[in-house]
């Protein structure tokens, strides 16, 4: 865990940063699944501008540096959290799960929920260790399943 590590509020001024991070990021999950043509890989900065007009997710910062962000928004009762991503040289510091509960003390959701493929099986443990549970498999038409995965906020 980072002692220094400020989780702040994203804005669309963080756009090319979260950018820029979430590419660096995902190229681990484009190797495997073997392709690089992926949401998070093929977005566009006018894209993620757009989407983060309206968005209660959070970026981590350590000194001037964005090391983590995380998207989210609410739909009736849920809050969707998204595109959790963590430079790779700061991976597996307890980053991801810090901005995981900024996002979910955010919200006023009563459950959250997110998905992952199911190769993705860093991220599986650590949705399953943040008290997620699987609710659903589906198969895409690239042949890949997503796991998607909720858990109670509040009751």
């Amino acid at each position: 865990m980072e002692d220094d590590l400020e989780i702040r509020p994203i804005s669309p001024e963080d756009a090319g940063e979260v950018l820029t991070l979430q590419r660096a990021a995902f190229v681990q999950e484009a190797l495997i699944y073997g392709t690089p043509d992926m949401p998070p890989l093929t977005q566009t900065l006018e894209e993620l501008e757009a989407e983060l007009v309206s968005n209660e997710g959070c970026v981590a910062l350590i000194g001037p540096r964005m090391v983590g962000a995380v998207r989210a928004r609410v739909d009736g009762d849920l809050l969707l959290v998204g595109r959790l991503a963590i430079a790779p040289d700061m991976q597996g510091r307890g980053i991801g799960s810090r901005l995981l509960a900024a996002v979910e003390e955010r919200s006023d959701a009563g459950e959250a929920e997110l998905f992952t493929g199911s190769l993705s099986e860093a991220n599986l443990r650590l949705y399953e260790r943040e008290g997620y549970v699987e609710t659903e498999r589906v198969t895409g038409d690239d042949g890949i399943e997503q796991v998607f995965l909720r858990k109670r906020l509040r009751d």
